[in-house]
């Protein structure tokens, strides 16, 4: 096998996460190597302005991302079934190129709660222990607060430029953002986005109905940004092709934008594409990473050695190289015992569809994260005690861009699928449909777990991961709940037709993709017996070797998880520099 050059620090994947990391860490004057599966992608030259708009190309045929032959998982919804191979995107939405799916991603801009991060203690405070311990859920707490993570939240919204206008202000609620968020060190370092109709609307509505409309904060900024390193970003124009799209405008928050233009610039850099990480090496005595084994393009297998180890890949591809390597414990559903595995959750979505006559909607005008939110009903913001679930979920309306084609799909129930009666309608309500999408939060169970198949393989024998999930009964009353209230601030929108829909009522399928928010697998936490890695994203079994990504939550918030993401990874990298470098070991906190 042919061996490279030791360095100071091996990055497998080069997404949001992957990027912050070496960034920062080159930046301290670290030999940074990254590894990622797919080939360098620019806006420029793959996206530029005459080519992006191409709905039929990227949104429909999603030539951005990662094909399901690179990407496949088995999967069953109880442990007495079968898994099987997944043959469509559904929920995994990967990015096809270096950069993940932060290159082709819509642009939401969220911060948890402080609820968020400690689920189980905040329930059993507010609702008492039987709430917590149902028989079902697996509740456990991240091992931080959001007071931790302040910082590194501010530092990524300084990185990507989002757009956005705060709701509480250093502990002082403005009343000009979302007045449910913590406390905020600074404001958004771009205004918020425009207003647009269908948001005119929600935000009419849901006020007279005593609710509290914001506008969402986004990563499409509003206007000329520098940021902390040195890249340029153009305002948005409100085109609408960001989900699935790339952004030859360079208005998008991107690795390829925000960061990509620094690193290749660092001297202390090096990136190896079109490269698949197989397996993390330790040394003998089984506690400390030695590097990585990579297949390249030409089909050869190289080791990459390293002092330490950075599993910066999608939420599944974390999980899998830690169970292939052997590091941590894999998790016993029946036990509930191991930590390798526990606690995958999803993204618990519902709402209704929504058209109206006479209006003018305007789809064509949009942002990947614009549209406006209440968060009345989401996470802990409101008394549950007489409810049969705990969570909730962000009530959004989005102004995201009327595609023509995906358009098509949105015509009120009844109308013909061809024929003149097909036209009418469709020329009648692309103007006049929008959507209220209810972005819930998602509570671990005993039995959601991911393990190796013992079957199926990929193409280089290595084991598929094997999902094993559905939804919770909280989870389905949380959805069902917030849908009712969707369909009431529909009705108060005057919309002529309101069409609700509700994934978890179903039961959970990979193929079909309510959202690509998979989350867990490799969770965080001060407990070693319960969790993978500790509130710094350092295995706990193996010291040199940090686990970053939404694979870390103990569980999902009614939000996109980004913002979280980049927030973790700036917190491990400090902690490198700052803690581990001086004294390799075990990260305690202080």
């Amino acid at each position: 096998m042919a061996r490279n050059t030791k360095a100071d620090v091996v990055v497998v994947g080069l997404g949001w996460a992957g990027s912050l990391i070496a960034a920062q860490l080159s930046h301290g004057g670290m030999r940074v190597v990254a590894i990622d599966r797919g080939p360098r992608i620019d806006p420029q030259t793959d996206t530029p302005l005459t080519v992006d708009p191409d709905e039929l190309r990227w949104s429909s045929r999603k030539e951005l991302l990662a094909k399901p032959r690179d990407n496949t998982l088995t999967m069953r919804n109880t442990l007495d079934q079968i898994a099987v191979p997944q043959r469509e995107l559904g929920i995994l939405e990967l990015g096809g190129g270096a950069g993940g799916q932060g290159f082709h991603w819509a642009g939401m801009a969220w911060r948890f709660t402080p609820w968020d991060f400690q689920v189980r203690t905040e329930t059993i405070k507010r609702y008492g222990m039987p709430r917590a311990e149902d028989g079902e859920l697996q509740l456990q707490d991240w091992g931080l607060t959001y007071d931790d993570l302040e910082p590194d939240y501010d530092g990524w919204e300084r990185i990507a430029g989002i757009a956005g206008k705060a709701g509480n202000l250093r502990g002082k609620v403005t009343n000009e953002g979302n007045p449910f968020e913590a406390p905020r060190s600074r404001d958004y370092p771009t205004p918020k986005l425009k207003t647009l109709r269908m948001m005119e609307i929600f935000n009419k509505a849901t006020s007279e109905l005593g609710l509290n409309p914001f506008t969402i904060p986004a990563a499409n900024v509003s206007e000329a940004y520098a940021n902390p390193l040195g890249a340029h970003l153009a305002p948005c124009t409100y085109c609408g092709f960001c989900q699935y799209h790339g952004c030859g405008n360079y208005s998008k928050s991107t690795p390829q934008t925000c960061v990509f233009p620094y690193l290749q610039k660092e001297p202390n850099f090096k990136v190896i594409s079109k490269a698949c990480v197989t397996r993390v090496n330790k040394a003998a005595d089984g506690r400390t990473a030695t590097g990585v084994t990579y297949i390249n393009e030409s089909g050869k297998e190289i080791e990459q050695p390293g002092d330490i180890v950075c599993l910066t890949a999608s939420q599944m591809d974390n999980v899998r190289l830690l169970l292939v390597s052997g590091i941590g414990k894999p998790y016993d559903p029946l036990s509930s015992e191991g930590v390798v595995g526990r606690n995958f959750s999803y993204q618990t979505v519902s709402g209704a569809d929504l058209w109206f006559e006479g209006d003018k909607i305007n789809p064509f005008i949009g942002a990947g994260g614009l549209g406006s939110q209440i968060d009345n009903y989401n996470g802990d913001n409101f008394d549950h005690s007489s409810l049969d679930f705990i969570g909730g979920a962000g009530i959004l309306t989005l102004s995201r861009g009327g595609a023509p084609i995906a358009k098509t799909n949105n015509l009120p129930p009844g109308t013909p699928r061809w024929g003149s009666g097909f036209k009418k309608a469709y020329s009648k309500y692309y103007q006049n449909h929008g959507v209220l999408f209810n972005q819930g939060t998602s509570m671990p169970t005993k039995h959601g777990y991911i393990d190796l198949d013992p079957t199926y393989t990929d193409r280089f024998g290595i084991p598929l991961p094997r999902l094993t999930y559905t939804y919770s009964r909280n989870d389905r009353a949380m959805a069902k709940f917030t849908k009712e209230r969707a369909v009431e601030i529909g009705h108060q929108m005057g919309a002529s037709h309101v069409a609700p829909f509700d994934f978890a009522q179903k039961p959970f399928t990979t193929a079909i993709g309510a959202s690509n928010h998979t989350i867990g697998g490799a969770v965080m936490g001060a407990d070693r017996s319960t969790s993978a890695v500790n509130s710094y994203l350092q295995a706990w079994d193996c010291p040199n070797t940090f686990v970053i990504g939404a694979s870390a939550f103990p569980n999902n918030a009614g939000y996109n998880p980004t913002g979280t993401v980049g927030a973790l990874a700036l917190r491990a990298a400090r902690a490198i520099l700052e803690k581990y470098v001086r004294h390799p070991g075990e990260l305690i906190e202080d």
